[in-house]
């Protein structure tokens, strides 16, 4: 069967999407691109000009094999349940509606049962081949490395085994056409064009080179420690983690700065797990969840009779955190007087609880955060310069996302991997147009709202299947949650569609509670008035319901 008319049967065309408003081609969910022959041409030349030859055919023979292996799991998704062969022959279609070379399969001797195969394939038109003569002139030995590794990946993946095609003829050394024989790998003997496939010797060069700067150097490079449940390996995301670490295994305060969403408290915890008081306590509290008159008691303890309700003695979080460290979110919601009692526990060690004169010693490390403007607040009159040039010993700015987005992708797995079993399912992948929708969004609500996003698109997604763009509800448009909504449950009844399939996820009502508080501080930017009047309830109902699902996040 002829290469287009199998594309035509298949409707493989129908998969093919230019959307060049959004500077983007897909082939189903796999995002392509078009590249000028004569790129192509300058990438191979500097190539073999800057390395050994082995290695820049190990290079191209690697890139080959990650697009078959691409365009197998292409064939297999959308055409599986056809003919074996039929749907084999797909490859070699593909290949020529991606530029490549028009393929044809001359020989074929295949057992799908017993897992036997010899594949022999007749290449004309080969880029590789015509960019080469052009650059490179007459080889000689066949130079179409991309095509070998394409054949190999393709068909290795299709037969779950290693396959590996290798060049016989080629027109890039004076042949009238280029061939193509493959056979499993063990059919090939101890030959070493395998090694192609098995190592990376760019990578083995460099080690070697490093080696000996190591050495020369006297002393191995600085590596920076095990990031834990920080994930980022960004320019902006090390800068952060780098400062921390220098910080970790001492006593200095730690002053954490960055928008509401962004991860301030794993750092900080991440910041206690690495310093000498990793076997003490660590104590969290909200400065912005609990009300003036009752800051002073949580923070220093309050006496029996200190005040109405106030039945018995009790330690405040510097107490308890005694040894260790104590971290204070949204230090700049902090009234003034409780202000004026921190910089005297700071400054002495000591403190008084509320209502009694006896002084209680305390060894406490802190880390405070805060995403307001703390000079702008001393200006105002709402937070002490004394108290500010005592915290801020030791910034660390943390990110925000969108200025890290290349750990978009490190992050949105490492939450599905969280979520997937809460909700008793097995998620496969994240799609490439799902990821490009997280890439292109401006993430207001930074690491937060992904989380919310990413729990959500885990609910939407089928099980054993993957997260697609459909299920990766941003806030960056009202319409966009609309026309998710109707591609997902297609009934004018959308509302009760959702509680239907909550139901039959087997939901409980806490987490979906949970979920939907989280959608609100979502939608108001992390703003807990306006957050508990969407969901009409008060503000110290929400700040409760939040503290209960931190602590729940924590045990987990």
């Amino acid at each position: 069967m002829q290469n287009s008319e199998l594309l035509n049967r298949f409707k493989i065309h129908e998969k093919l999407r230019f959307e060049s408003d959004d500077g983007e081609i897909w082939l189903n969910n796999n995002r392509m691109l078009l590249l000028h022959s004569k790129a192509l041409a300058e990438i191979r030349k500097s190539l073999f000009d800057s390395l050994d030859p082995i290695q820049a055919q190990s290079i191209l023979v690697r890139m080959g094999f990650t697009s078959g292996q691409l365009d197998a799991e292409l064939a297999l998704r959308l055409l599986g349940t056809d003919d074996n062969y039929d749907v084999f022959e797909i490859g070699p279609a593909l290949h020529g509606l991606e530029g490549m070379v028009k393929a044809q399969i001359t020989e074929s001797v295949i057992d799908w049962e017993k897992g036997s195969f010899y594949g022999k394939v007749d290449f004309t038109n080969s880029i590789e081949a015509e960019v080469h003569l052009e650059t490179m002139g007459v080889s000689d030995s066949p130079v179409c490395w991309m095509l070998a590794g394409y054949a190999s990946g393709y068909s290795s993946t299709f037969f779950k085994r290693f396959i590996v095609f290798r060049e016989t003829q080629c027109v890039g050394k004076g042949d009238s056409k280029c061939v193509l024989v493959g056979k499993p790998v063990e059919a090939w003997g101890d030959d070493d064009y395998i090694d192609y496939f098995k190592q990376d010797p760019v990578k083995q060069q460099f080690r070697s080179i490093e080696s000996e700067l190591t050495s020369l150097r006297g002393a191995a490079a600085a590596k920076l420690p095990e990031q834990g449940e920080l994930i980022g390996n960004s320019p902006e995301f090390i800068k952060a983690f780098t400062l921390l670490n220098q910080a970790a295994d001492s006593p200095i305060n730690v002053l954490l700065l960055g928008e509401t969403g962004v991860g301030k408290e794993l750092f900080a915890r991440w910041l206690h797990q690495n310093s000498g008081r990793s076997d003490k306590p660590f104590i969290a509290i909200n400065c912005g969840a609990i009300p003036n008159d009752l800051i002073e008691a949580e923070l220093f303890g309050v006496k029996s009779g200190a005040y109405t309700g106030a039945n018995a003695s009790r330690p405040g979080r510097f107490e308890s955190a005694n040894g260790g460290t104590l971290f204070l979110d949204e230090l700049g919601e902090l009234s003034l007087s409780a202000q004026v009692k921190l910089l005297r526990v700071l400054q002495s060690g000591e403190l008084e609880r509320l209502g009694d004169n006896k002084t209680v010693k305390v060894d406490v490390r802190l880390i405070a955060a805060t995403n307001m403007k703390l000079h702008e607040a001393i200006d105002q009159g709402r937070f002490r310069s004394d108290l500010y040039y005592r915290i801020a010993t030791y910034p660390v700015e943390i990110p925000p996302l969108r200025s890290r987005k290349s750990d978009i992708p490190l992050l949105a797995r490492s939450m599905v991997e969280k979520y997937a079993p809460l909700y008793s399912k097995s998620i496969e992948a994240i799609s490439e147009p799902a990821l490009q929708t997280l890439m292109n969004y401006d993430w207001p609500g930074n690491i937060r709202e992904l989380q919310n996003i990413i729990e959500r698109a885990v609910l939407l997604a089928p099980d054993h299947g993957a997260i697609e763009r459909q299920h990766v509800v941003t806030g960056s448009s009202t319409t966009q949650r609309t026309d998710i909504l109707a591609t997902e449950y297609e009934t004018p009844g959308i509302a009760e569609n959702i509680y239907d399939h909550l139901l039959e996820e087997n939901l409980p009502l806490k987490e979906f509670e949970g979920r939907l508080v989280k959608a609100a501080m979502e939608k108001t930017k992390g703003n807990m008035t306006k957050a508990a009047k969407l969901l009409g309830i008060t503000r110290r109902q929400i700040t409760y319901k939040l503290k209960s699902l931190e602590e729940k996040t924590s045990a987990e």
